[in-house]
């Protein structure tokens, strides 16, 4: 069992490429959203919710809004960076099965949040605990997820109806995938590369990389 959960740690992807499109199953579908809806929350304010997205028409909509926000960044990019870039896949709007917009409502529980007082992000780490859940979640049943991150909240807010005072968090494209890739996209393109644990861990007081350890 313990094995298990940590390959299913492995095995989890930023998945864009491998999306087939089948749909996914009722049953495995909420047992995901179950598993996302389990999260620990600052002061049980469980401040999320979930918008599962199916309509062509919406997905055809994000998917151009996110290729706009793809070429204001790639502009910024140049020489290798920008070569690099060109060939990386940001997203799997239309491809995947559907999309699950994960919200943040700062007033669910409020005023009192207990636990919120002195660390007002506190309520939006919670959502992206129930983000992990349901991406490792889904992993487990065999679904890929790929979160999309080229958009302007506004925008999306605006396509679905999302109140004010509500933030969209992540759009996170779900469904069946032919593979997992063995290596992350951004590795296998050569924009960055995975720092060994060693370089993250700190003893007693923090260590700054560049001053190497004490």
């Amino acid at each position: 069992m313990i094995d298990e959960f940590y390959e299913v740690l492995r095995r989890r992807r930023d998945v864009r490429g491998e999306f087939t499109g089948e749909p996914i199953d009722d049953a495995v579908l909420t047992r995901v959203l179950e598993a996302a809806h389990a999260a620990p929350s600052v002061g049980l304010s469980q401040p999320w919710d979930f918008v599962l997205v199916r309509d062509p028409g919406t997905r055809r909509a994000f998917a151009d809004h996110v290729h706009a926000e793809r070429d204001v960044f790639a502009a910024e990019l140049a020489g290798e960076r920008a070569d690099t870039f060109s060939r990386i896949k940001i997203e799997g709007i239309r491809e995947s099965s559907l999309g699950i917009v994960v919200t943040y409502d700062a007033g669910r529980g409020a005023p009192a949040v207990l636990g919120r007082h002195a660390i007002a992000d506190a309520g939006l780490y919670s959502v992206c605990l129930a983000i992990q859940n349901l991406w490792l979640a889904a992993t487990a049943e065999g679904l890929g997820v790929g979160w999309v991150s080229f958009y302007r909240e506004p925008f999306l807010a605006e396509l679905l109806g999302i109140p004010a005072g509500i933030r969209p968090v992540a759009w996170l494209c779900v469904g069946p995938v032919t593979a997992l890739a063995e290596v992350p996209d951004l590795e296998r393109h050569g924009w960055r590369r995975r720092a060994p644990l060693a370089e993250a861990v700190h003893h007693e007081r923090f260590t700054p990389r560049s001053q190497g350890p004490a």
